[in-house]
């Protein structure tokens, strides 16, 4: 099965730029964010498993996110000496 998906023109052209001769965009991508093959890991985790790790990761990514929006608003708000 294969999936489509949507990157910005920049990454992609950043991402072009780091892909060696010869080597598909998933094989670059694999190498770029070091991700180990399918499967490698196909069936390590139950399902429960699974959803928990999914839940755990966004929990982190929108710790991310709002720790992110915190430091763009205050130097927003040095700048402007509000």
């Amino acid at each position: 099965m294969v999936k489509t998906i949507r990157v910005s023109e920049e990454y992609h052209e950043w991402l072009s730029a780091h892909k060696n001769e010869g080597e598909t965009m998933e094989e670059t991508l694999r190498r770029m964010t070091r991700g180990p093959p399918p499967g490698d890991v196909a069936g390590l985790l139950t399902e429960v498993e699974a959803r928990n790790a999914k839940e755990a990761v966004e929990r982190f990514r929108n710790g991310d996110r709002d720790r992110l929006e915190s430091a763009r608003d205050a130097f927003e708000t040095n700048e402007t000496g509000e």
